[in-house]
């Protein structure tokens, strides 16, 4: 399994998949994804855990073959690859992003900011390019937002700890 190097969303992907199934894939870390991803094209690693914005122009290509997506449903961009979901239930890895603010922001300016970063994710012509790229747009409150990341961050803390990585 060859992922961009220890901790990256590929190799605690792999490890996730590990954890749920009993299965030990043996992770190869690489010094980027870009590497790894030249050794699966090349056959040299058989399996890698990939961001879908990266690895969609060589499935499409035809020099990659997609076997699941990690999305917790099918993605639109590939919809005749099934999610890994469905054969391992609960599963789901997949980079996201989001916004912060530091510690002592005032609670009317998060609500503002939410509010108008809210508002730009429900612009037709971003969401058309993310699905192109198979992203999706989540939108919530902050309280939603903190909810996600603790959930997140206990999720990913037990994935680190079941494969032993450490940092270098």
């Amino acid at each position: 399994m060859g992922s961009g190097g220890i901790g990256t969303t590929p190799h605690v992907s792999g490890e996730l998949f590990n954890m749920m199934t009993g299965v030990k894939l043996v992770h190869v870390p690489y010094r980027g994804a870009g590497p790894a991803r030249t050794d699966l094209i090349a056959g040299q690693v058989q399996v890698m855990f990939d961001a879908m914005v990266q690895a969609l122009e060589y499935v499409k290509g035809g020099q990659l073959r997609a076997l699941a997506v990690c999305t917790p449903t099918r993605a639109e961009v590939l919809p005749e690859v099934p999610a890994l979901a469905e054969f391992v239930p609960g599963y789901a890895s997949y980079t996201w992003y989001g916004a912060g603010a530091p510690k002592n922001t005032p609670p009317e300016i998060i609500q503002r900011l939410n509010k108008e970063i809210n508002a730009g994710l429900t612009d037709a012509k971003l969401n058309a390019r993310l699905a192109e790229l198979g992203g999706t747009v989540f939108t919530g409150s902050p309280a939603d937002f903190g909810r996600f990341l603790a959930d997140e961050t206990e999720k990913w803390g037990k994935v680190v700890k079941f494969s032993g990585a450490k940092a270098d």
